[in-house]
């Protein structure tokens, strides 16, 4: 059985180690806040100015003018801090962020990373994926394995616009985890009950045991 988004993202928890400073992605990567450890030391840092974010707040906790990049309604810490933009892109840009978790349309093997636009829909802007590809230290990738039409997000090579490359080291999706080689997508872990098998079958790029 495949992990639902909330497993993909307490799985994807477990990469953040004590004491980093962690920006998550919009999508699925927003959910991991909920599943950090009480006791786990760490930092979360958003692009629109916001460093220390608390997890996501209950109904009578809410307060629309807290948000974060994405626009979801978050909570705030005692230590948490707010800044402008341009001080949270100097964070990112020199290299202060130790992990980050993003969302993708695309991955390839190699590393390469496509999740900023797809030619011919209108976007606001490119968001800050260019920057924390570039400026973290460690890039994982939280996505579903495919697309609502079943198409593999896990390819040979990206066919949209590249947002970086070489930069992902890790791919978690509803059907495991994985490692980028540079070459293939090599097996760390398989969810409940998915086989190998069915992860080659619903993955056009390459895949390692």
């Amino acid at each position: 059985m495949a992990w639902t988004r909330d497993e993909m993202a307490a799985r994807a928890a477990k990469e953040i180690q004590a004491g980093f400073y962690v920006n998550l992605g919009i999508g699925i990567p927003t959910l991991v806040a909920n599943h950090v450890p009480p006791n786990l030391e760490l930092t979360l840092q958003s692009e629109n100015g916001m460093l220390g974010m608390g997890p996501f707040p209950y109904e009578d906790e809410v307060d629309p003018d807290l948000i974060n990049a994405g626009k979801e309604t978050i909570t705030e810490l005692d230590r948490t801090s707010y800044f402008g933009s341009s001080s949270s892109f100097a964070m990112i840009r020199g290299g202060h962020v130790d992990l980050a978790i993003l969302g993708t349309m695309e991955v390839s093997q190699d590393g390469d990373i496509a999740n900023w636009t797809i030619p011919g829909k209108l976007i606001k802007g490119m968001g800050g994926a260019m920057d924390l590809v570039a400026g973290a230290k460690r890039v994982v990738v939280l996505t579903d394995h495919t697309t609502k039409r079943g198409t593999s997000k896990l390819l040979a090579s990206c066919k949209l616009p590249i947002t970086g490359k070489s930069v992902v080291s890790r791919v978690i999706t509803e059907l495991g985890v994985f490692d980028v080689t540079g070459s293939s997508f090599k097996i760390v872990e398989l969810s409940t009950n998915v086989t190998s098998n069915e992860v080659k079958e619903k993955t056009a790029g390459r895949i390692e045991f």
